[in-house]
C-alpha cells in the first residue's frame, strides 16, 4: 500500500471514530507503530487532525474561512482525487516511449507517474521534484536516467526552484512535458499556486517539443493566485470522466487535443 493510500485511510478511519490509536492502526494496516507515527505527524502538518498522546483526534475547526494565496502542502495534495490522479497518470505514461526525455513539474498529480514507467525502456527524467525522486527510488530500473535540477530546496513542497534551476532547465530541450496546476478557468486561463516555481515550469514548457497537462475534474472551475499559461501553450490534455469540460469552449483554431483516462 502506497503512503498516499494509507493517509487517506487513516482520515477516513478517523472521521468515523472521531479518535484513532497508533498500536491499532499499526494492527489495521499491519505495518509499525513507527510508520503510523509518521504518517500522523504528515497529517497533522497538513491540518487533518491534531496529535494526542498514544494517538490523534479530529482538529479543531475555527470560527469562518481564512483566505489565503498560500500554496497547499505536498502532503496534503497527494492525499486528494487519488484514483483519478493514478489513472490519469496511468494514462500519460502510455504516451513514453523509449529515449524519451520528460520533464515531470512538481505538482502532486504526476507524482504517480513513475510507477506506471515500463522498466525495459530508455528514458531520461528531468525534475525540480524531490517528491517525485523519492517515488523514482521505490522501483529504480538501471534504464531509466533521473536528472534532479538544481537550486533553492522549498520544504513545504518539496521542489527545488530559483534562479539556478531555470538555468539549469534552459541546457535542456525535453520530448515530452508533464506538468499540473491549481485551476482552469478558461481556454486562456490556467493557473497555479507555486509561484516560486512558476518560472521553471514556463521555461520547460516552452522549450518542449509536447507538453501534457494533467488535471483532475477537481481542477475545473478554479482559480490559482499566478498566471501560468493558456492552451495555447497545451498540446494534450490528459483529465478524468468527472471533468466537466462545456465551459472551456475551445475555438477551432486552438491546438489541444482532449485525452480522458478512465
Amino acid at each position: 500500500m502506497y503512503i498516499e493510500e494509507r493517509q487517506v485511510k487513516i482520515i477516513s478511519h478517523l472521521n468515523i471514530k472521531g479518535r484513532i490509536d497508533v498500536s491499532e492502526l499499526a494492527q489495521l494496516f499491519e505495518t509499525s507503530k513507527e510508520t503510523i507515527r509518521r504518517d500522523l505527524n504528515d497529517l497533522e502538518k497538513a491540518g487533518k487532525l491534531k496529535r494526542t498522546h498514544g494517538g490523534a483526534i479530529l482538529p479543531v475547526k475555527q470560527n469562518g474561512p481564512t483566505p489565503s494565496i498560500n500554496e497547499t502542502p505536498v502532503s496534503e495534495r497527494t492525499v486528494k482525487n487519488i484514483a483519478e490522479k493514478q489513472a490519469i497518470c496511468r494514462y500519460a505514461a502510455s504516451t513514453i516511449r523509449n529515449e524519451d526525455t520528460v520533464f515531470i513539474d512538481n505538482s502532486s498529480t504526476c507524482i504517480y507517474l513513475y510507477q506506471y514507467i515500463p522498466a525495459d525502456i530508455q528514458v531520461t527524467f528531468l525534475t525540480n521534484s524531490i517528491q517525485f525522486l523519492l517515488e523514482c527510488s521505490k522501483t529504480l530500473s538501471p534504464n531509466h536516467t533521473i536528472v534532479c535540477l538544481g537550486g533553492i530546496f522549498k520544504n513545504t513542497n518539496l521542489s527545488i526552484f530559483g534562479n539556478t534551476t531555470i538555468k539549469n532547465a534552459q541546457q535542456y530541450f525535453p520530448n515530452k512535458a508533464f506538468i499540473s496546476c491549481t485551476g482552469i478557468i478558461s481556454e486562456t486561463q490556467i493557473t497555479d499556486s507555486g509561484i516560486q516555481e512558476i518560472d521553471v515550469k514556463k521555461t520547460l514548457i516552452k522549450s518542449s517539443q509536447e507538453v501534457f497537462l494533467l488535471a483532475d475534474y477537481s481542477k475545473f472551475k478554479q482559480i490559482g493566485p499566478v498566471y501560468l499559461g493558456a492552451f495555447a501553450d497545451i498540446d494534450y490534455l490528459i483529465t478524468d470522466t468527472k471533468s466537466d469540460l462545456s465551459y472551456l469552449n475551445f475555438s477551432q483554431i486552438t491546438k489541444t487535443q482532449i485525452l480522458i483516462a478512465k
